[in-house]
């Protein structure tokens, strides 16, 4: 196969045994590879309502198509189980370089079952899969059990690991690879640390093997030229990376602050990309063969790393009411190393300053740094506690909806479906607001990124205030999305690509004859697919809904003065675009989607 390798591999970690199974090729040919054809793998194996960190849940480690070719960003991969955080099905996106060499082992996809009795890790060089002893590791962070690993297997060798925090099944623990790149929502770390499997190491030798060579090349520079010259990919992010997007984002009134109190931050620049450029960038970071390099290497004090994201510096900063750069690069730092989401770790710290701030936390509950917003020494002591889920820190690793739950102020948890709502105010963006709503995986800004052009002006601008076509809007960017996820391609690609730019990337590298409009249609399968998956969990059309906050408490002040999310009129008209009857594909739209 062209594209794919055409191999999956199958590891029961129980019986010790791993198996080597074809591709089903009908399913590659209609759910694509990565996201799509993991949820597929999961609906097909697993019983949606099955308790997430049992042994009966299963973890898949997937690449698309495209990952691994010599194409641009083409270095993503999925992991894809049943969200312990949300109950939801989760496919959180990673990048670096371990997906890319992972499918030069000549594998498509990993499926781990059961669960090992002591810890063990899974070292792949090729054709030669062992189960190994991983008690030596069990405990150690993430740097150390890379290097740990490295050693044992060699400098060329790429590491996907869990932290203490997945190892102590905090519902919002990441899989890191490349010791800062995360596949980072959802709790997939807890599900991994569930199999006491503690990483994953990979060194291969194939290529990708391409259909027509000579087209590929044709589209690649093509596509290169547009990622140059797009404002975007060619400037901004290149630049100042993600964290370009905070003064942009603060300056529209929609910069959540104080647990999403407020939408305007007065200390935004003191945390923006700018300053972490001029004041702690070493130098830029790419995935594998990207020509954006949105990453950053920071230091500060005695310690480089990966640096923060925008939404990382928006969920311990503005969120929490810190403007102290190097406690938010610290704070990353140490989710890296516990493997935990940044987001879901700051937004979590956010709620609780709120539970502080009304009263339901007392300070004796605490037995550390009071959980006040701008206190710059909580967030750190709590990251770290969060990390190994001491004291209070394992009530906070619960996650922030169940910490507020437990207080009898759920209402106080900015999360759709339990997942953390990221870095944007939707009650000033109405078609993210109905996106988050209606997000497969719950809060999540990378299901669907109007942010592009409600905010940004690409593909084109539109009014953020406004309603009309915004339903739309989010049906296609959500549908497009999954698509991208399942080629194995960076989304942050798509603001210099097409649609169809990415059906022609696909097939000359695959030999299929897809359009941009039929990969949308593939992409419609993949989201009516995962809310299947849903459905059977049971999370039905009543949790596409927000916080009670952005519903009805209007924004305050600023640019975004007198708004709220106007989900009442958008839901209806989501849902009729959709096919869906109450949140749920009618028998008609799953028999013309093939389902």
């Amino acid at each position: 196969m062209n594209g794919y390798n055409g191999k999956i591999l199958r590891v029961n970690l129980r019986e010790k045994t791993v198996k080597v199974e074809d591709i089903n090729t009908h399913d590659a040919e209609r759910f694509i590879g990565g996201r799509g054809l993991g949820s597929k793998i999961l609906l097909d194996e697993i019983d949606p309502k099955v308790d997430a960190l049992s042994p009966d849940n299963k973890l898949i480690v997937i690449t698309g198509p495209l990952t691994g070719a010599p194409v641009p960003t083409g270095g993503r991969y999925m992991v894809v189980t049943k969200s312990p955080l949300s109950g939801t099905v989760a496919s959180s996106n990673s990048g670096g370089y371990w997906g890319a060499e992972f499918k030069a082992t000549g594998y498509d996809a990993i499926i781990i079952e059961d669960k090992s009795e002591k810890p063990v890790y899974i070292n792949i060089e090729d054709d030669k899969v062992e189960i190994r002893d991983g008690e030596h590791l069990w405990g150690k962070l993430v740097s150390e059990t890379t290097k740990a690993l490295k050693t044992a297997h060699g400098e060329k060798a790429k590491v996907l690991t869990i932290g203490p925090a997945g190892e102590k099944l905090s519902n919002i623990a990441a899989i890191i690879n490349d010791e800062d790149r995360a596949a980072g929502r959802s709790g997939v770390g807890a599900v991994m640390g569930s199999k006491n499997l503690k990483a994953i190491v990979v060194k291969g030798s194939k290529k990708t093997n391409v259909y027509d060579e000579e087209k590929l090349k044709e589209v690649v520079s093509k596509l290169n030229k547009q990622i140059k010259e797009d404002g975007v990919t060619g400037t901004g992010l290149p630049a100042y990376g993600t964290a370009i997007l905070v003064n942009i984002i603060n300056e529209n009134g929609v910069f959540p602050t104080h647990n999403f109190q407020t939408s305007q931050f007065d200390k935004a620049e003191e945390i923006s990309g700018e300053t972490l450029a001029n004041d702690h960038l070493i130098k830029r970071t790419a995935c594998y063969r990207c020509p954006i390099g949105c990453g950053r290497y920071v230091r500060i004090h005695d310690s480089e790393g990966g640096g923060p994201e925008y939404e990382t510096i928006w969920a311990f900063g503005s969120n929490c009411g810190i403007s102290d750069i190097k406690a938010i690069i610290d704070a990353n730092f140490w989710c890296n190393e516990y493997g935990l989401d940044t987001i879901s770790t700051g937004a979590t710290l956010a709620a609780a300053m709120e539970l502080r701030e009304k009263g339901y936390i007392k300070e004796e509950d605490l037995a550390g740094p009071d959980l006040k917003f701008g206190n710059t020494e909580a967030i750190i002591y709590w990251t770290q506690k969060m990390g190994s889920r001491e004291g209070f820190g394992h009530k906070l690793g619960m996650g922030s909806y169940r910490l507020c739950e437990s207080y009898g102020a759920p209402e106080l948890s900015m999360s759709v479906k339990k997942l953390e709502i990221p870095a944007y105010d939707p009650r000033a963006i109405q078609g993210q607001g109905v996106q988050y709503a209606t997000s497969n995986r719950g809060g999540c800004h990378v299901r669907g990124y109007l942010i592009s052009p409600e905010i940004l002006g690409s593909p084109v601008k539109l009014d953020r205030f406004a309603l009309e076509g915004k339903a739309q809007w989010a049906k296609t960017f959500q549908d497009l999305t999954a698509a991208i996820d399942s080629l194995g391609l960076c989304l942050f690609s798509s603001f210099a690509f097409s649609a169809d730019d990415y059906a022609e990337l696909y097939n000359a590298v695959t030999g299929s004859q897809h359009t941009g409009e039929s990969l949308i249609g593939a992409g419609e399968r993949i989201y009516n697919l995962e809310r299947v998956f849903n459905l059977k969990a049971g999370i039905d059309g009543s949790y596409d809904t927000l916080p009670k906050r952005l519903l009805e408490e209007e924004i305050a002040e600023g640019p975004s003065k007198g708004n709220v999310t106007k989900l009442s009129v958008l839901l209806p008209e989501y849902y009729e675009l959709r096919g869906w009857v109450d949140g749920a594909p009618t028998e008609e739209k799953l028999e013309s989607l093939g389902l």
